[in-house]
């Protein structure tokens, strides 16, 4: 991510993306990739459709408490998605800023869970006793890049992640990995033609030996196909549990859009092409199959 000129959101943004860049091997390779094949000459030339988090909806966190970040600084929120099987909420915001990304935010609804899910959720969330945003000073970008990197609870042990894990591969990774970047998106449409659908790029990710998250298709499709999506499988990082015990866990992933014109669009010359003229928004069926990026069906697929 890279503006011109530097708000404190641009910083922040660029905060998480770094952090998030050194976990995520296949962001390199990619844009490396990219490089190399001449298709942007930098990162920065990339535009990122939207980035995401996974939260815990419980009191004090959730949806209801990081949002504040991102509307204090000029985000705007927009539509509510529900996933009924996964037990998860999701909202997304829109900035009025040029070539800023979306924000996706879901919430795990941890009262649907088991009582035994439950009471390992709460063993950790219970430790913050009240909305730990509401102590920030917002425009103090140290102070929220220091929040959105550090512990919310403590570490916890191997024993409660592997039994969230049974039950919630969402709340497993919420439970260790906390507010980390979950994955940042690639606008497809963006670059230049032979590479400016998801088709074609697909086709590029596989000469550089990038696994796809293939739940629903490699490609998800949006009702009414203007908005296309894939997902690399999220990479296995060594964490590092209480007592010092270790075990590989999945971590982020990268997520490629391509957002089709509206048809009453589709003949307006590429130099007056504009966001609004493309499909807005995101859609609950491709969302659903993506959150599966993370998951051990696809983590550890042959």
């Amino acid at each position: 991510m890279n503006f011109r000129e530097k708000k404190p959101i641009h910083l922040i943004l660029e905060s998480l993306f770094k952090t998030y860049s050194n976990r995520v091997p296949d962001v390199k390779k990619i844009t490396n990739g990219l490089v190399k094949n001449k298709i942007i000459s930098n990162q920065e030339d990339i535009i990122n459709d939207h980035i995401a988090f996974r939260t815990m909806g419980v009191k004090n966190l959730g949806i209801n408490s990081f949002e504040k970040i991102f509307l204090h600084h000029g985000y705007v929120k927009k539509d509510n998605y529900s996933f009924k099987l996964k037990k998860l909420n999701a909202f997304w915001y829109s900035h009025f800023d040029k070539n800023m990304p979306r924000i996706f935010i879901s919430e795990l609804k941890v009262d649907e869970l088991s009582s035994k899910s439950q009471e390992i959720i709460y063993k950790y969330t219970d430790q913050v006793i009240k909305d730990p945003v509401d102590e920030l000073d917002l425009d103090n970008i140290k102070e929220v890049i220091n929040f959105l990197s550090k512990p919310l609870w403590s570490l916890p042990s191997l024993n409660d992640f592997k039994s969230l894990l049974k039950e919630s591969e969402y709340a497993s990774w919420v439970i260790y990995n906390r507010y980390y970047l979950n994955h940042y998106t690639i606008s497809v449409h963006e670059l230049i033609k032979g590479y400016n659908t998801l088709k074609k790029f697909n086709k590029f990710l596989e000469k550089l030996n990038i696994k796809l998250n293939n739940s629903g298709g490699v490609i998800k499709k949006s009702k009414d196909g203007l908005l296309l999506q894939s997902s690399t499988i999220a990479n296995k990082v060594k964490a590092k549990f209480l007592n010092n015990e270790t075990f590989m866990i999945s971590g982020s992933y990268v997520e490629f859009a391509e957002r089709k014109l509206f048809p009453e669009f589709k003949n307006l010359p590429i130099e007056d092409i504009e966001p609004k003229h493309r499909r807005e928004g995101f859609e609950a069926s491709n969302a659903d199959k993506i959150f599966e990026s993370t998951f051990i069906k696809q983590t550890e697929r042959k």
